[in-house]
């Protein structure tokens, strides 16, 4: 399936759950979700009752959605988490927090995790002062992640240094000066804000 390239706070009424998928609007009071939260479409407003399956199936959307990635990437860290001792639907989420476009966006640079993603394609991203335009590739505690030196001019970068700090997660620490931050810690599962049951996605992958 190609990736959605349609209107993404669509995806969020369709979730019923905020994704934070538009950046500093989402914190707005134009948050269409805010505005509408039924679902989109002729009969939105008329959902039925989900089945068991159907819980567990918007579950995992929401979580890919969220994270933008597809299905095949998606299924690739449910299998990596199911090797890990512990809870697998915590190690899931953990997993997918420790990507580098999600953590350039939990360190502002980027307005959303799509916008992050560019920018590490772009290569404007180092780890440990070397590039890296890769947005999956996993964060480890020590880390640190700037921005390039060379990028420091762009209007983009400019304003990042000029915006209102945003609230840090505790296992990171930010230089918005030096656009540049560090992994103090793994995350845990407290540190993650998305509203979702993640036994429900391991339920529907162990079928």
């Amino acid at each position: 399936m190609a990736r959605y390239t349609g209107p993404v706070c669509r995806l969020c009424r369709r979730e019923g759950a905020k994704l934070f998928l538009k950046g500093d609007r989402c914190y707005s009071v134009n948050c269409p979700f805010v505005k509408r939260q039924s679902a989109p479409g002729q009969h939105g407003a008329r959902r039925k009752k989900l089945s068991e399956y159907g819980i567990q199936l918007r579950e995992k959307q929401k979580v890919k959605r969220a994270y933008g990635m597809l299905e095949g990437q998606f299924r690739g860290y449910f299998k990596t988490a199911s090797k890990v001792r512990g809870a697998t639907g915590v190690t899931l989420l953990v997993l997918c927090e420790r990507r580098l476009d999600n953590v350039v966006y939990r360190l502002g640079i980027g307005k959303s995790r799509a916008m992050a993603r560019q920018i590490v394609m772009h290569g404007h991203i180092t780890v440990n002062g070397k590039k890296v335009d890769i947005p999956s590739f996993r964060v480890n505690t020590g880390d640190v992640i700037a921005v390039k030196a060379s990028s420091f001019k762009s209007p983009m970068m400019k304003a990042v240094m000029e915006a209102e700090a945003r609230p840090m997660p505790k296992w990171l620490t930010f230089e918005p000066d030096q656009l540049k931050g560090t992994v103090v810690a793994l995350p845990e599962r407290d540190d993650i804000d998305l509203t979702v049951e993640e036994h429900n996605i391991v339920e529907l992958y162990s079928k």
